[in-house]
């Protein structure tokens, strides 16, 4: 099922967005049973769209082959319940490889990914968006992290120049660059909020017309991420204060232990919810028995 980039954007904007985890076998390989038996779980629960192999799921870890894999799982699972995206990355023709594998296992959007490890300047940056936008024809959405944050000039330069691109996702932080980036675009893009934890900065960003954001918790307590993504949109303080005080800051307690973990911490909360979604890949560390044992109590009572 094709999407037109427009269209796409809008969906991406109307509601919560998951972004599971990848599942693997004790011995590391991809398990895709198990995955899509945790996909259909997912959709049980209202969802704006579904993001395969993105950073949650460990993108950064898997073969070409795997990736497209995971890719097409997921559109075979949940194909005509909701729009299905997935990530690409590193540098601009590997993105690209990635990209098509992406598009010919029918997703019907791109999240793009930093280049690897190095440093560009503004218009490297330009120069790698639109290439890897010229380079496909589903809707694309930037992801503004780590070595790779562009300006709201450049932006707005990338916009100009690739009709596709259609998305823009922050994981930043930078409140003063986010609401340059949002006086200068509008509507022209869906804005996406992308710091992990979402839900801790989601009403601050929703001022900012970050309408949206990815939910990791949603992999094992949708229905309490779905609750409190409603209450974000109606700006009920009352209720995001009192679920920030009693789980998602114990939550970032024990994220927080370890680098890494705020991929681990998820496949630990999947596992505790009887998922078999198997360990992290290296580099990344599991939880340690304590820390799961931390988790579990936390989530008594939540579903």
């Amino acid at each position: 099922m094709t999407m037109d980039p427009k269209a796409l954007a809008q969906t991406v904007g109307s509601g919560l967005l998951s972004f599971p985890v990848t599942h693997f076998t004790a011995d590391g390989d991809f398990n895709e049973d198990s995955y899509r038996k945790h996909l259909a779980w997912l959709g049980e629960t209202p969802l704006a769209a579904l993001f395969a192999a993105g950073g949650t799921g460990e993108y950064f870890s898997l073969t070409l082959e795997e990736y497209s894999r995971v890719v097409s799982a997921a559109v075979s699972e949940v194909a005509g319940h909701m729009p299905i995206l997935s990530g690409c990355g590193y540098g601009t023709r590997t993105a690209i490889e990635y990209a098509k594998a992406a598009e010919k296992a029918g997703a019907q959007g791109l999240l793009l990914f930093p280049p690897y490890l190095v440093n560009a300047d503004q218009d490297g940056l330009f120069r790698h968006v639109k290439a890897m936008c010229d380079s496909t024809s589903l809707g694309v959405i930037v992801y503004n992290r780590d070595n790779a944050i562009a300006t709201d000039v450049t932006l707005a330069r990338m916009c100009d120049a690739c009709p596709n691109l259609v998305g823009f996702k922050d994981g930043v932080g930078d409140l003063e660059l986010m609401m340059k980036i949002y006086l200068r675009m509008g509507d022209r893009l869906t804005y996406i909020g992308g710091l992990p934890t979402a839900e801790t900065f989601a009403l601050s960003y929703l001022e900012m017309g970050v309408t949206t954001y990815s939910s990791a918790i949603f992999n094992f307590l949708p229905k309490w991420a779905t609750t409190f993504y409603a209450a974000i949109r109606r700006r009920d303080h009352a209720y995001v204060a009192k679920e920030m005080r009693e789980f998602v800051v114990p939550y970032l307690a024990i994220r927080d232990r370890r680098k890494g973990y705020a991929v681990s911490i998820v496949k630990a909360g999947v596992r505790l919810k009887g998922h078999d979604c198997g360990p992290v890949r290296t580099p990344l560390s599991d939880l340690t028995e304590e820390e799961m044992a931390m988790l579990a109590k936390l989530l008594e009572g939540r579903s």
